[in-house]
């Protein structure tokens, strides 16, 4: 597998058999820069974790999704999947695929609106980040550097690190997002 050192475990899943409730794709198909197999492994792990805090956003509705729990700079369910949909586009498209992404970070922290507007810009941001996903080389450079991010350490330098950056931020965040609602749900029953 071309580029296998960020997906050397998905050869776990090109063994032919059906994997993660989907039909198995013919043996040795190239999907752009990896087998389809291992693209289809790392992007259902990215839309696993915003489908999750979709399931979130729409338990809890409009005004809970939008609340933040009584804890200095927690921030709500809206604001968390808000800033992940950010993360897609900046370091999928602009880090990644190279295209011109302008972000404004300060802003991910403020938003507030309905779900369903949420939800919508979701669906889009997925089916983008599939798309850039697909130009991706990982042992290449970035085509773009990190510069509208908080990134501490070392500045990745492949477009390997963005992806697993990636993967890693949606990950945290949707742990976070649990987390909130389950503090705004116990905050209600009290």
């Amino acid at each position: 597998m071309p580029h296998g050192r960020l997906f050397s475990l998905a050869n776990h899943y090109d063994r032919g058999e059906p994997r993660l409730g989907q039909s198995a794709p013919a043996r040795g198909c190239k999907h752009g820069w990896m087998e389809e197999t291992a693209a289809a492994a790392y992007l259902f792990f990215v839309n696993r974790a915003i489908d999750g805090m979709l399931a979130i956003v729409g338990e809890l509705g409009d005004e809970r999704a939008c609340a933040r729990p009584g804890l200095p700079g927690a921030n709500s369910p809206y604001v968390i999947l808000h800033h992940c949909l950010a993360v897609l586009d900046y370091w999928g498209g602009h880090v990644v695929a190279g295209r011109d992404v302008h972000r404004d970070r300060e802003s991910e922290f403020r938003a507030s609106g309905p779900v369903s507007q949420l939800i919508s810009a979701a669906a889009a941001a997925k089916r983008q980040f599939a798309e850039d996903l697909k130009t991706a080389d990982p042992a290449s450079p970035l085509r773009r550097p990190p510069l509208a991010s908080t990134w501490i350490g070392p500045v990745p330098v492949t477009q390997e690190h963005a992806l697993l950056h990636i993967l890693e931020d949606l990950a945290q965040h949707h742990g976070q997002a649990e987390l909130t609602r389950d503090m705004l749900l116990a905050r209600r029953e009290d």
